[in-house]
């Protein structure tokens, strides 16, 4: 089943989409956002195989939405739907990430017939039976389902579920940089609250004690851009 994320401010086309991709044998689950915001939100707690999202929206757009997504995520396919689609637009969204467009009106058979298209060229939807452990130096495991840091011979350390999001996210960009403004977005809601900031600083810290018996294991501070998790 494809887990789809759509993002849509126009209830009634929420309304006969989400309907009409649930019939569908075989077919999606469907969570639903009326703005970017709140689509911003879903995709981080909920991790969908594909995001359908509206350009036009309140509060937060789609624009913006996709490019605070791809910050982080390069890999989950996003698809675009508007009413008017001018070459400005398929730049705009083709430079930030977005993989195709869909022009409305259009029904769920066509919406599915560009996902199953989209999917194919991008390697099928990802398992979510899978728990999500993470090898993190030589050392450690992580269980990021569960909050659990694993060291062999010892005791499961449980992380607090922020600490657990933050080691998360450097472990799925492991060996890149994860910019701050990123990490503040996703794990506080904020870019640049000063308190946000610095209580950042005090998670990093945390995880860096956690995981300083393994000399092979490294949070980097790349001052003035972000973190990135190094393992030898």
């Amino acid at each position: 089943m494809i887990r789809l994320l759509l993002v849509e401010d126009d209830a009634n086309l929420c309304y006969i989409i989400r309907g009409g991709l649930e019939d569908m044998i075989g077919g999606y689950e469907v969570r639903t956002a009326a703005d970017g915001r709140e689509g911003l939100r879903l995709w981080q707690e909920w991790k969908p195989d594909v995001i359908v999202s509206d350009i036009e929206m309140p509060v937060m757009n789609g624009y913006e939405m996709v490019r605070r997504i791809r910050e982080t995520d390069g890999t989950t396919p996003i698809l675009f739907t508007s009413g008017r689609v001018s070459p400005k637009d398929v730049v705009e969204g083709y430079g930030l990430g977005v993989n195709n467009y869909i022009k409305k009106p259009f029904l769920a058979e066509e919406l599915n017939a560009h996902i199953t298209a989209l999917l194919r060229l991008t390697g099928g939807v990802k398992s979510r039976d899978v728990r999500a452990v993470y090898s993190v130096g030589q050392l450690y495991s992580f269980d990021a389902d569960h909050a659990l840091l694993r060291q062999h011979g010892e005791a499961d350390k449980a992380l607090t579920e922020r600490e657990a999001r933050l080691l998360r996210l450097l472990c799925e960009n492991k060996g890149a940089v994860v910019r701050r403004e990123a990490i503040l977005s996703q794990l506080w809601d904020t870019e640049d609250d000063y308190f946000a900031s610095r209580s950042l600083d005090v998670f990093v810290s945390r995880l860096r004690r956690l995981l300083s018996g393994d000399a092979s294991v490294q949070i980097k501070t790349v001052k003035g851009v972000g973190l990135m998790l190094v393992c030898a």
